[in-house]
């Protein structure tokens, strides 16, 4: 396990004013995301302005924030699928657009027909698509990452079963390793536990908190709840961004009441 990160240095602003930091990124000369005041809107008012964020490897991030807040809206600047209308964002010390074959992804909608007579490990191998392979069948290799993403997710012993006999959380570990089949160094996840009873979201938590020991883990959630159990850092999103937010700026940004996020490191 790693150590709790003491974020009692750091130069991040959030309103103007300092916000705590890691001493790993000191040691670090590029951290995992660097978001330097970055402003995006989709034509009208900025969903995001002024954004300054600095995330370190291996660290276990939850983005809370309201509805409409620009949650992720942030994750698909992470992504490159968006461009900043000013300020610079580096993912492992590229562009998002370089860092993309490096970074794995489990988006918040995904449509599964389960109806159609899928194997839980060709859902796995789809993550291998655009890892550099041409056409044509999937390789040994392939193969390898597919059932060590399986085993990461403790459903290696399921991989020949149909998607659609597995429960729900069976079916979003697979996402998980669908993910992780592409050897990722960063694993971006968007709402993954929405749909999943409080037995297995404590599991799937769980699952996140080992991943992160050899990559890093950045999920958004709308449940504050979990965060003092489960995660390292928390970083709270409604136009600014607050990392590790006081009750008084997460009241700001919800605009209302909430339910208070302890952050106890165990």
């Amino acid at each position: 396990m790693h150590p709790p990160h003491d974020h009692s240095q750091c130069s991040h602003t959030a309103h103007g004013q300092p916000i705590a930091g890691d001493p790993a990124a000191r040691e670090c000369p590029e951290p995992i995301v660097a978001i330097e005041g970055l402003t995006f809107s989709y034509g009208g008012e900025p969903v995001l302005r002024d954004v300054d964020l600095k995330l370190v490897p291996h660290d276990l991030v939850s983005i809370i924030g309201p509805n409409g807040g620009g949650k992720t809206t942030l994750l698909k600047l992470l992504l490159g699928l968006l461009e900043p209308q000013s300020g610079t964002i580096r993912v492992l010390g590229v562009t998002p657009h370089q860092a993309r074959p490096r970074i794995g992804y489990t988006p918040q909608h995904v449509h599964l027909d389960m109806q159609f007579p899928v194997e839980v490990i060709d859902v796995v191998l789809m993550g291998r698509l655009g890892q550099g392979r041409g056409f044509g069948p999937y390789s040994t290799t392939d193969r390898r990452f597919a059932l060590e993403a399986l085993n990461d997710v403790g459903l290696a012993d399921h991989r020949s079963r149909p998607l659609s006999a597995l429960s729900g959380g069976q079916r979003q570990r697979v996402l998980i390793a669908r993910a992780l089949a592409s050897n990722p160094e960063l694993l971006l996840l968007d709402e993954p536990t929405a749909n999943l009873d409080a037995t297995a979201q404590g599991e799937f938590y769980a699952l996140l908190k080992r991943l992160s020991e050899r990559l890093t883990v950045i999920l958004v959630s709308h449940d504050m709840g979990f965060v003092s159990k489960f995660v390292r850092t928390v970083v709270c999103v409604n136009r600014h961004v607050c990392l590790h937010p006081t009750d008084e700026q997460i009241v700001e940004l919800y605009g209302g009441q909430f339910r208070r996020v302890r952050h106890d490191h165990h």
